[in-house]
């Protein structure tokens, strides 16, 4: 079982950092104790499962044979696994296999984790202390952090890609091989790979950990949390405190967001931590952090599917255009953590909002992000009308969002069911997903089998096997109108006595055979965007909807992503918003019109003449987002009257057409001070630093910096920058592959705040492979000008198709 408790004897924390536990903690089920039953979960776990066995162990493993000075029995997968990040996808691997032996019992599984964690146990062997990591190089870069020698930046330390995050992977995978499949060796590796870190850290002041925690680490503070439960050893807690990152904490202690702007998923993990570290220690303050900032994410920062973020970082929670305007939606990494903290906040204090969100994201995120059948994962799930997502391939991508995706798809029997222990030592039962499945409850003797097929029937029926005294607790959806839950036992009525958005409490002897028929009305509804701007998303109970669209019909596009380093973002022609489908109606309440269709499950059909644009066809038919797949769609919609129709797509259209005309001419582009596209560009610097101002991430450097672009056709004419008026007088040299382009000098007197300066390139400039290294190099006694942007653009006449 997973426990999250601990005994306050084991505590050893000042005085005045504990507070008094939640009076009602509950605890998960062990995963092995809940089996699925013929779902849409089921089918994705048996799909996650054979993408599992695919993939080749020896190949994950050779990253970490390799640093260790042992030869690999495979070369390394390549995508993110052999350009820096070389080890990640093993670290989630491990975690899956585990998880998935838990969910399933697979002997297959087992014998693959354990057959992984030996090879590793003689990585570890042979490093000699404890280490255990397949970042290329790593073991200098490590020595000169010991040593404090200490470069970070919100990507790199000491110029390895984000080294922390890299080896969270492993703590984590080989914590998750003993908890989920009881592996001793893994357990034992852990805490000697702990002991390393302790050993590696033990002479960095606070000022120099915090500014190794300004770049991704992942959740090293929650997994060395788990290490000081596991051995009850107080430096393991110390150490977790000293990887919480206070740059974050020290804000949401405050109940302040402070947020817009940051790479999202660097946080979140950060904040599990926080949870976690407040659970064990009493840290009253991390808790309440940790929820604080789950209320602001959740509420102000997500959008209908559950998820959040665009181009990977938090936007302005008063503006959510960039939902609309780009192509990289939300993450699907930061759905996977915001469940795991929605998880361990329930379990402190059981909300209904805290299930009701889970609910909401693990059907409509994580459920739609994987490509049925195949397998596959999607990374960025855009938000813009008329745009489609791509899947990785078990030989190619190695990104994040599969790491997380081969785990995600393989617990889905984990938060079905929890219990809980009150202080009058009465059980209770919560069922907070009606996701057919079948628990064994061990302690009380008893099993309880789900059977229906929601969400496409809403209601579900829940068997219970043997007798025992306890309180089931149904949740009662926040989507299910007040006074429309209806619940039978053995076909009587029971009197309802919850609102929506909590739990109807049952307390009863519970005989073999006993039935609960529960009744989850569910209606159709419109969602506007969290800023109320004017686009909607539409649901049927909790399940997101969306529409095929088809603008372009003799167009091919490639769901299958490509090995390249940004192969995760669906690259394909963007349709201009002008051309989107629209909601034209002089009524606000056409929902209501809506229309099952005969014979398909949770489809609907909008009212003739109520969509129009978008290639949707004469007749719209709306779907749920996790059904649908290897298309392009629309899951938020503009409203309209008809009166104000054109003016809005000429609106659209005015406010598009310069960016799109921009996009069309851009070959290829880095936003400096954002991690992912910085990373992709394989960024390198000596006296950098990065910020935002204005919501706008910048880069600059005493000394210089350089990304690498990428021009595969040779097309490249003009090099864009973006620089800002407050840098004026700044000097710097501009280099192109070695030679020196310009010298540049920054406009002390704009009248823009931010402008943009273009630089011809003169032929003759590529390398190998059509690349560009651009490098920027400080002026004695001067230094490199914030950088907001850069673009590689081919003339205009050369654009490889016009907006259409």
């Amino acid at each position: 079982m997973r426990a999250l408790r601990i005994a306050a004897a084991a505590l050893p924390v000042a005085a005045a950092l504990l507070s008094m536990p939640a009076a009602h903690a509950a605890d998960l089920f062990p995963l092995r104790d809940v089996r699925l039953g013929p779902s849409p979960f089921l089918d994705a776990q048996t799909t996650d499962l054979n993408y599992l066995m695919v993939m080749e162990p020896d190949r994950l493993l050779a990253p970490f044979l390799r640093e260790a000075g042992l030869q690999p029995k495979q070369p390394s997968y390549g995508n993110w696994e052999s350009s820096g990040l070389d080890g990640h996808m093993g670290g989630h691997y491990l975690s899956a296999l585990a998880l998935m032996f838990a969910s399933t019992g697979d002997a297959e599984v087992k014998r693959r984790l354990d057959y992984c964690i030996a090879e590793l146990k003689r990585a570890q062997q042979a490093n000699g202390d404890g280490y255990l990591g397949g970042i290329p190089g790593g073991r200098a870069a490590w020595r000169d952090v010991a040593a404090g020698r200490l470069r970070a930046d919100s990507f790199s330390v000491n110029g390895k890609w984000v080294p922390w995050y890299n080896l969270h992977k492993v703590y984590a995978g080989l914590r998750d091989a003993w908890r989920y499949a009881g592996n001793e060796d893994a357990k034992a590796m852990l805490v000697a790979l702990s002991d390393w870190a302790l050993r590696l850290t033990s002479h960095l002041s606070e000022e120099q950990m915090q500014t190794m925690l300004k770049s991704e680490h992942g959740g090293m503070n929650e997994v060395l949390a788990d290490v000081y439960q596991m051995t009850g050893e107080r430096k393991y807690l110390e150490l977790a405190l000293k990887f919480s990152h206070q740059q974050i904490l020290q804000p949401l202690e405050k109940g302040e967001d402070k947020l817009t702007g940051l790479h999202a998923n660097t946080q979140i993990p950060k904040v599990i931590g926080f949870e976690r570290i407040g659970e064990l220690s009493g840290r009253k303050d991390m808790r309440e952090a940790a929820a604080f900032f789950w209320q602001t994410v959740v509420e102000h920062r997500t959008v209908a599917i559950g998820g959040n973020s665009v181009k990977e970082h938090f936007h302005d929670t008063a503006d959510f255009s960039p939902m609309i305007d780009e192509v990289e939606g939300p993450e699907t990494c930061n759905t996977y953590n915001m469940l795991k903290l929605t998880e361990m906040l329930f379990l402190a204090d059981q909300q209904g909002r805290y299930a009701d969100y889970y609910e909401r994201a693990l059907y409509n995120h994580i459920l739609a992000s994987q490509r049925p059948g195949t397998g596959g994962f999607v990374y960025f799930t855009p938000m813009r009308p008329n745009h489609y997502r791509v899947y990785s391939q078990v030989d190619q991508a190695m990104w994040c969002c599969v790491g997380s995706g081969i785990e995600s798809h393989a617990k889905y029997g984990e938060f079905i069911y929890a219990h809980e222990r009150d202080e009058k030592d009465r059980d209770a039962l919560f069922v907070n997903l009606f996701i057919p499945s079948t628990l064994q409850w061990r302690e009380k003797g008893v099993s309880l089998t789900q059977a229906n097929s929601f969400p496409d029937q809403a209601g579900t029926r829940i068997t219970v096997d043997g007798n025992a005294r306890f309180t089931l607790k149904i949740r009662y959806p926040a989507w299910v109108a007040a006074g429309k839950l209806a619940v039978r036992i053995n076909g009587r009525p029971v009197r309802i006595d919850a609102a929506p958005g909590s739990y109807l409490s049952i307390d009863r002897m519970w005989k073999q055979g006993d039935r609960v028929d529960v009744s989850l009305p569910m209606s159709t509804r419109l969602e506007q965007m969290p800023d109320k701007s004017n686009y909607y998303a539409v649901l049927h109970g909790p399940i997101v909807l969306a529409a095929k669209t088809n603008p372009f019909p003799t167009e091919h596009l490639n769901f299958l992503a490509d090995d390249s380093r940004m192969g995760h973002i669906a690259k394909g022609q963007v349709c201009p918003l002008e051309s989107a489908p629209t909601f034209v109606s002089d009524r606000r309440d056409f929902i209501r019109r809506f229309q099952p269709v005969p014979g398909k499950p949770l489809t609907f059909r909008a009212p003739a003449g109520l969509v129009q644009g978008g290639g949707t066809g004469a007749s719209t038919e709306f779907i749920p987002f996790f059904r649908l797949h290897d298309a392009r769609y629309t899951m938020y919609w503009p409203q309209s009257t008809p009166g104000e129709y054109a003016r809005l797509r000429a609106d659209n259209a005015a406010k598009e057409a310069e960016r799109l005309a921009l996009d069309a001419r851009t070959i290829d582009q880095v936003a400096p001070g954002e991690q992912q596209p910085e990373s992709d560009h394989f960024f390198k610097g000596e006296g950098t630093e990065s910020g935002i101002t204005k919501g706008r991430h910048w880069r600059r450097a005493s000394k210089w910096f350089s990304y690498q672009l990428n021009d595969p056709k040779g097309e490249a004419k003009t090099l864009q920058l973006t620089f800002a008026r407050a840098d004026g007088g700044r000097r710097f040299e501009l280099l192109v592959n070695g030679q020196r382009l310009a010298e540049v000098e920054l406009a002390k007197d704009d009248a823009q705040e931010f402008y943009t300066r273009d630089f011809a390139l003169p032929t003759g400039l590529l390398q190998a492979e059509g690349k560009l290294e651009i490098k920027f190099v400080a002026q004695e006694g001067s230094t490199v000008g914030s950088l907001y942007h850069l673009r590689l653009m081919r003339d205009g006449n050369e654009a490889s198709g016009k907006p259409l």
